[in-house]
């Protein structure tokens, strides 16, 4: 596999009335072509923020760190995202080589367009095709992610279709540029549970059939442990962990990862209390001092978790964690 995205020191801030508040803090992560990475954490924790700021899409009070680099890397060489300015500029990276698909497609949708005069509007603004090609590739497209008689469908608005087949409009939309990293909000979360696995195996064929690069997220580590190969868990704007799926499902370094873990029912048990964290996610303006988590941690060292941030350390072959336990078991060895 190549490397498709560097993302390196993102930190982002949004002025607000209430004052500057920090939405993302100094995340660093990468990702290969072909490759699913699951971005996971509770509402509140900056997932959709940092996918979004791959794309520049956050809103005009936002203020990038001076040290946030983002390095698209394409056929004609590296891009860096950070220096695109004009929106002419971004369409390489908005709707070019990154697509996104969001949680609820009726959000995304217009009502009064048919889905498929918006396929063929973005495939006109981002592709040198034809009215006529950009039809084409948009049935097409509506074909291959399994929506039945694409041909009608092409001509529908969004709220003449069931909630399974919006969300596989949106990723036939988001598909027909055929984007080298797809960036799935919680595309799953609104679908009942037998259109949501129809979903996660739909992704996965598109990984195969294109080669693309997916980050996937979501509050839940279940379907990432059905979709992802890597995951990176985050809290209130940090990263607290990172690494191969089966790692961080089966050896969780953080007392955050869990804390998220230990909240999942099992079919194993299915009496078993679920156990849930307590507490609640701060307000980025009362953004804990030391580590972002020591308030609803159950494993707190001392003082030293309120007072100093920790850094990642490495738990394993590609497995790290950013928490003091590993600097204190690091000093007991």
């Amino acid at each position: 596999m190549s490397r498709l995205i560097d993302v390196e020191n993102l930190t982002l801030q949004f002025d607000t009335d209430e004052g500057r508040i920090t939405a993302v803090d100094n995340v660093s992560f990468s990702l290969e072509a072909g490759e699913v990475m699951g971005l996971v954490g509770e509402s509140g924790s900056g997932k959709s923020v940092t996918a979004k700021s791959l794309m520049k899409l956050n809103p005009r009070n936002a203020i990038y760190g001076p040290d946030t680099k983002i390095t698209l890397h394409l056929e004609d060489g590296p891009v860096d995202v950070m220096s695109l300015q004009t929106d002419a500029e971004m369409k390489i990276v908005r709707g070019g080589s990154i697509s996104l698909i969001f949680q609820e497609p009726m959000a995304s949708f217009a009502p009064a367009i048919s889905i498929g005069d918006q396929m063929v509007e973005q495939l006109m603004i981002h592709t040198d095709f034809s009215k006529a090609q950009s039809r084409e590739l948009s049935v097409e497209m509506l074909d291959r992610v399994g929506i039945s008689d694409p041909g009608t469908r092409f001509g529908q608005y969004a709220f003449e279709l069931s909630g399974g087949m919006r969300q596989r409009a949106m990723i036939a939309m988001a598909l027909s540029t055929k984007p080298k990293l797809l960036i799935a909000d919680e595309p799953t979360t609104a679908l009942d549970v037998t259109i949501q696995a129809q979903v996660i195996d739909l992704m996965k064929d598109l990984v195969t059939e294109f080669g693309m690069g997916i980050i996937f997220i979501t509050h839940d580590l279940g379907v990432i442990a059905q979709t992802a190969d890597k995951v990176a868990v985050m809290y209130l704007g940090k990263l607290v962990e990172q690494g191969s799926v089966r790692d961080v499902i089966r050896r969780p370094a953080h007392p955050y990862t869990r804390g998220l873990l230990a909240a999942l029912p099992t079919l194993d048990d299915i009496d078993a209390p679920l156990t849930p964290i307590p507490g609640d996610i701060p307000s980025p303006l009362e953004r804990p001092s030391g580590c972002v988590y020591h308030t609803r941690c159950q494993e707190v060292i001392g003082a030293r978790c309120s007072v100093e941030a920790p850094q990642f350390m490495t738990v394993d072959t590609n497995h790290a964690a950013a928490c003091h336990i590993h600097d204190a078991n690091e000093g007991a060895a």
